[in-house]
């Protein structure tokens, strides 16, 4: 039977009836959650993962990211702070390792068989002594046992903020025959290209980011303080819109105020807003996981002549950017418009201007792939989705401001329609 179709009807009998490709209805498992994408759309990304596998000589991949797990499962759970993997092997079935009292969050959010998820004993939580990937190295020695797996080359996720040191130790010395190697950010790759499906998705988290971009630029008032407009951004962030209920970000509200607007990145304190300060402002919309990114910048009265040119100059460049996105253009050339655009003005911006954007848990919404800059060379193709940043980080002062967008079959959709310039405000 072709790869694709058993799969569909692996997970079609865990999930119900077939659905249609795409987003036009939720899939609802018994007790829980609805799984956000239909069989057919699984069954692709698997294939595709699957495909980058074998093109990399890998026999398995081990998956700890939350967001690959996402991808994949639709497994949707505040668990990761514990040790939790898929295992995916070339081919056949697939099987789910988590705490103990995690292990039933496979079955209720996502479409993995109940059979196939495995919760390790609590006794191996978080002891200096042992490592819960000693339990599950040896619960996979007994499943290759039954199912013949292979042990050529098994790809890690290296680079995940999931993935410790003493993971990789347990398994490497528990797992002898196992020939571990990086997988490069393989399934993260498979991810940049979305599906009309996800694009749907995103549409929905810019929708609630203009809205917690609003109630920001309503909460930042003069003798406001910091943490009750951060606590109004995040209440529009999780309350979302009628349409589009919120989600929690990966990344809190950032708000560098003051002089620490040279700074990006900063939170915010129990200070209050003064007049005349500026206060940069960089948030999130999420719906299902997908996160649209929006930064803006905002001045409680008349802006300085200094910082009214820095944003002229630098939106300026920016609109240079998008009016350049589209398939076939380099991130190399998209990163040099900006770069020209900056030193007309006698201006210059060191760091990366963008980063592909899609799924995301904490610490961080980007999807750690493609980066916009010019040492990066990708080629843009169509559904590609990146958060472009104008963010520029004088002595004392800044201006942040960003667009998350799609690549069309000929240009740029950018996903928000908040005003992109500089905010003011008495």
């Amino acid at each position: 039977m072709n790869e694709n179709v058993a799969l569909t009807a692996d997970i079609t009998s865990a999930v119900g009836p077939n659905h249609a490709p795409g987003l036009a209805e939720y899939v609802d498992l018994p007790n829980s959650t609805p799984i956000t994408f239909t069989d057919n759309e699984y069954s692709t990304r698997l294939a595709a993962v699957r495909a980058r596998m074998a093109a990399q000589n890998l026999t398995a991949l081990i998956v700890t990211d939350p967001s690959n797990l996402y991808y994949l499962l639709g497994y949707n759970a505040l668990s990761f702070y514990t040790p939790q993997m898929l295992y995916v092997p070339i081919e056949g079935d697939l099987y789910f390792f988590a705490r103990e009292m995690d292990a039933n969050g496979a079955f209720r959010t996502s479409w993995l068989p109940q059979e196939q998820t495995f919760g390790y004993p609590e006794t191996f939580v978080q002891r200096k002594d042992t490592h819960p990937f000693v339990w599950v190295a040896q619960k996979l020695r007994e499943l290759g046992e039954v199912n013949n797996f292979s042990h050529g080359q098994v790809g890690l996720e290296m680079d995940s903020y999931y993935f410790s040191p003493k993971a990789f130790e347990a398994l490497v010395k528990s797992l002898p025959e196992y020939d571990f190697t990086d997988s490069y950010e393989l399934i993260n790759w498979v991810r940049v290209v979305k599906s009309p499906a996800e694009i749907d998705l995103m549409r929905g988290a810019a929708r609630v980011c203009d809205s917690a971009m609003a109630a920001a630029f309503e909460a930042v008032v003069v003798g406001g303080r910091q943490c009750d407009a951060a606590a109004a951004i995040m209440n529009a962030q999780v309350r979302g819109t009628e349409d589009f209920g919120g989600d929690h970000p990966a990344i809190v509200p950032m708000l560098p105020t003051g002089a620490g607007a040279d700074t990006p990145h900063l939170t915010w304190s129990d200070q209050v807003f003064i007049a005349g300060e500026t206060t940069v402002v960089e948030l999130a919309g999420v719906f299902r996981r997908y996160h649209v990114p929006m930064a803006r910048t905002i001045v409680l009265g008349t802006p300085s002549r200094r910082l009214d040119y820095l944003a002229q100059s630098t939106t300026e460049a920016l609109n240079g950017v998008l009016d350049a996105v589209r398939p076939g253009v380099t991130t190399t050339e998209l990163a040099q418009i900006f770069d020209v655009g900056l030193a007309k003005h006698g201006l210059h911006k060191p760091s990366r201007i963008g980063y592909s954007i899609g799924i995301a848990y904490a610490p961080d919404w980007g999807e750690r792939t493609v980066s916009i800059r010019t040492d990066d060379d990708t080629v843009l193709a169509e559904n590609m989705t990146f958060h472009i940043i104008g963010g520029m980080w004088m002595d004392d002062y800044g201006y942040e401001v960003s667009e998350a967008v799609r690549v069309t079959d000929s240009g740029v959709e950018t996903f928000t329609d908040y005003p992109r310039q500089l905010l003011t405000k008495e």
